[in-house]
């Protein structure tokens, strides 16, 4: 099977902007790992697996259900990527935030088998100021 490439990170990153979390768990592998931006470890949070990782992608969803990842740049070099974005969200009660961030991917058998994300530590955006 062969290894994923610049398009196949720009459809992932189209899935997570959709919320559609059929299409992004189906580019990632049974024992999928998704590393988030914070938590008590060095890596931050793991979540391990398919269940375990759909379900934080969708609490994430949740708590800033106009998330999105934009300005993307995605690159690929043999068994490991990245995306570098704009993360843009909205709290339901209010609290915009966006920033820089990275995505750094680990490929197996064509799909993704870890997601470790890292975002610049920046304060939530008053109005509409970027």
């Amino acid at each position: 099977m062969s290894q994923p490439d610049v398009e196949f990170l720009k459809a992932f990153s189209e899935a997570l902007n959709r919320h559609d979390i059929d299409a992004v768990m189906k580019m990632m592998t049974e024992d999928c790992v998704f590393h988030a931006i914070a938590g008590p470890n060095l890596q931050g949070k793991s979540f391990v697996g398919q269940a375990e990782v759909r379900q934080a992608l969708e609490n994430a969803w949740k708590t800033a259900p106009d998330a999105c990842w934009v300005d993307g740049e995605h690159f690929v070099i043999g068994d490991r990527g990245f995306s570098e974005t704009t993360y843009k969200g909205t709290t339901p009660d209010g609290v915009r935030s966006e920033a820089r961030m990275i995505d750094a991917f680990t490929f197996r058998d064509g799909k993704i088998a870890v997601k470790n994300a890292f975002r610049k530590n920046r304060p939530p955006i008053a109005g509409n100021n970027g």
